[in-house]
């Protein structure tokens, strides 16, 4: 060969290899994902807020409690690796991974676990479900791995509740600035936040666990309707949850760059009542309303369809689900009576206040209108989420509201006494008294159904409809929840194809 063929032939191999190589990294998926919420957190720990936007943001990202919940609702290991339970339900041992460390490099020990168990259950607990951490009598770390809580009594829900953003584990040396600043031990680490915009979380390579496919994560916060889908359409946002423009998913759907999935939630939507105010302290008022809300016409109008009809406070895809959808059937006529025989024949003025999220802000405004064919005139009250969070949840001052409870297997919530709905029950509380000292399934699913009875016939608030688990995302992205058995937007095992 001569020495030009050589001299081509080996520029032609160089090109080739060159091609190829650029085909390869063109090849490469991506490693980055912006994920679009409605709303922002307020802040960013979820051992001290009831904001579902935080667990939204950290749970299983950021922070890991003992066990998980994974997106089917099962519970898997997470700080702990393995667990066992005493046969009298009383005796939990918890064996943690021996790696784990928090993103400042401490480790991630049995001192931890029990600072934190410790800290959610003190008298000045800030935690949002205090109430989880009641039955502990007592946390015992005999070694670095190992942690022995004692509960004063049996609860059935024990672990799911460990399994709860509520219960991540945090340490003490930085639990002061996790507002902020988060640190856990999660497969990604804080990044950075820029107020108004977006979190942005980034691959934490000292995981001991799985590495995530992801190098970058950024949850956008877009709370205009119009605004989030122009973002998506622009390809600004790969994946937007609990995507509340339902009217838009046609188009969606029949644009092949995206996918639309329609899951369940844990979301029970109600008309949240003050039990102790006047005139809802008197059950025929709340029964009357209940009468004139039309669930049918209010999921069209709020859903577009995507959402079932409730008539308690349980969600129809878990065990022990009772159909009370048909005890307060659509109608006016016996609404008006019922208002009549409580001494309110010309109905009364209330208000209604409306937190931001959509299904509240459009639902409270057919609420409102089905309320006042039957006389009952509710101003509409619209704020913003964190004086929702001050006056109607903290402060409990309030008429109405309506508002989703994500939390799962949260129908404890009415046997609390200092809770928003200012609902008072020695049946339902005797009832969830057994239900916390019962571990057998098919006992306890019984229990729940009386507990589901009482509510309605109570009709302590009322009982709307599920959130549905909306996500649009851009076609080649896998790995997302498509269901939503507690709050979160785990990316874990997110990735582009």
């Amino acid at each position: 060969m001569s020495t030009a063929k050589q001299r081509f032939t080996l520029a032609a191999i160089a090109g080739l290899a060159l091609a190829a190589a650029s085909q390869t990294a063109l090849a490469q998926p991506r490693t980055d994902l912006v994920v679009g919420m409605a709303l922002e957190p307020p802040h960013l720990d979820p051992t001290a807020g009831a904001a579902g936007a935080i667990k939204e943001v950290t749970y299983a990202n950021l922070f890991e409690p003992l066990l998980r919940v994974d997106g089917e609702g099962k519970l898997i290991p997470g700080l702990a690796e393995r667990w066992t339970v005493s046969d009298d339900g009383l005796t939990y041992r918890f064996t943690l991974r021996p790696n784990a460390k928090f993103h400042d490099g401490t480790t991630a020990d049995s001192a931890d676990v029990k600072f934190t168990l410790d800290r959610a259950r003190a008298a000045d607990s800030v935690n949002a479900q205090k109430a989880y951490f009641a039955p502990i009598a007592n946390v015992e770390t005999p070694d670095p791995q190992t942690v022995v809580v004692t509960l004063s009594r049996p609860d059935g829900l024990f672990l799911f509740h460990m399994a709860s953003g509520d219960a991540a584990i945090v340490a003490p040396e930085s639990a002061p600035t996790n507002k902020q600043k988060p640190v856990g031990t999660g497969p990604f680490k804080f990044d950075r936040w820029v107020a108004g915009d977006r979190v942005v979380l980034v691959r934490n390579p000292d995981y001991d666990g799985a590495q995530p496919k992801l190098d970058r994560v950024t949850f956008r916060f877009i709370s205009d309707p119009a605004a989030q889908v122009a973002a998506l359409k622009a390809g600004e946002i790969d994946a937007f949850t609990l995507f509340s423009t339902y009217e838009a998913l046609p188009e969606f759907r029949n644009d092949p760059r995206f996918t639309v999935t329609v899951g369940s939630t844990e979301g029970e939507t109600v008309l949240s009542t003050n039990n102790a105010r006047k005139p809802f302290d008197d059950v025929r008022v709340r029964r009357a309303m209940a009468h004139a809300i039309d669930r049918k016409t209010l999921i069209e109008g709020v859903l577009y369809g995507n959402g079932a009809a409730i008539g308690s406070h349980f969600p129809p895809h878990r065990e022990g689900y009772v159909d009370l959808t048909g005890m307060y059937p659509y109608d006016p006529v016996k609404a008006k009576a019922l208002l009549a025989e409580a001494g309110y024949p010309n109905g009364f003025d209330t208000t209604l206040r409306l937190p931001p999220p959509p299904y509240a802000r459009r639902g409270g405004e057919l609420v409102a209108a089905m309320l006042a064919e039957v006389g009952i005139r509710a101003k509409i009250e619209p704020v913003e989420w964190a004086a929702w969070l001050e006056k109607t949840f903290r402060g409990k001052d309030y008429d109405l509201t309506m508002i989703a409870h994500t939390e799962p297997l949260d129908i404890d919530i009415y046997a609390r006494p200092d809770y928003y709905f200012n609902y008072k029950s020695e049946r339902f509380n005797a009832l969830n008294e057994e239900l916390n000292r019962t571990q057998d399934p098919v006992k306890r699913n019984a229990l729940y159904g009386e507990q589901q009875k009482i509510l309605a016939e109570d009709a302590v608030n009322g009982f709307l409809f599920m959130l549905p688990s909306v996500t649009v995302q851009k076609a080649g992205l896998t790995g997302m929840w498509v269901n939503r058995p507690v709050q979160a937007n785990d990316v874990t095992n997110a990735a582009w194809k």
